[in-house]
């Protein structure tokens, strides 16, 4: 009897060490599911602030481009962009220019740096990218987990 009993312990030890395998194994299936649906959240969100500052750059060129003050011109420009009531200084003179436009997006840290070129006339080319942070300074450096995204718009 006692040789019985003891020839049962084995087996009960083989089947925990069994059971506990396979509830860690799901346990760790679950934790890595939430982990992505988790990064799939940020990721949208910063997908949304990158595309609103290229957007926003894009506006911020259009509205510079057709308006009585022209900044985008090859002689008489202003050298300076109007975008949320302040100055932006341009870079480049005709037919390239660039400026970029800082503190966008939630917290005032995404950012877009715009391209007018006008080489191809009567074609107007303005590329923006834009960044979901790196623009918190007044300038448009990206770190290592940014996101960009880019508009190109011909007219």
């Amino acid at each position: 009897m006692i040789k019985r009993i003891k020839k049962n312990r084995g087996f009960v030890i083989l089947f925990a060490v069994t059971l506990s395998g396979i509830l860690l194994s799901i346990a760790l299936g679950v934790a890595n599911i939430a982990q992505k649906e988790i990064r799939f959240g940020t990721s949208a969100q910063d997908t949304n602030n990158a595309f609103f500052a290229a957007d926003t750059g894009a506006e911020c060129a259009l509205f510079n481009d057709k308006s009585a003050s022209n900044s985008f011109v090859q002689t008489g420009g202003t050298g300076t962009v109007s975008c949320f009531g302040g100055s932006i200084p341009l870079s480049g003179n005709y037919p390239f220019w660039s400026f970029v436009v800082s503190g966008l997006g939630n917290g005032g840290q995404g950012c877009a740096e715009v391209t007018v070129d006008k080489s191809v006339l009567p074609t107007t080319t303005v590329i923006s990218k834009g960044y979901n942070n790196g623009g918190g300074t007044g300038s448009c450096v990206q770190g290592t987990n940014s996101v960009e995204r880019e508009l190109e718009l011909n007219y």
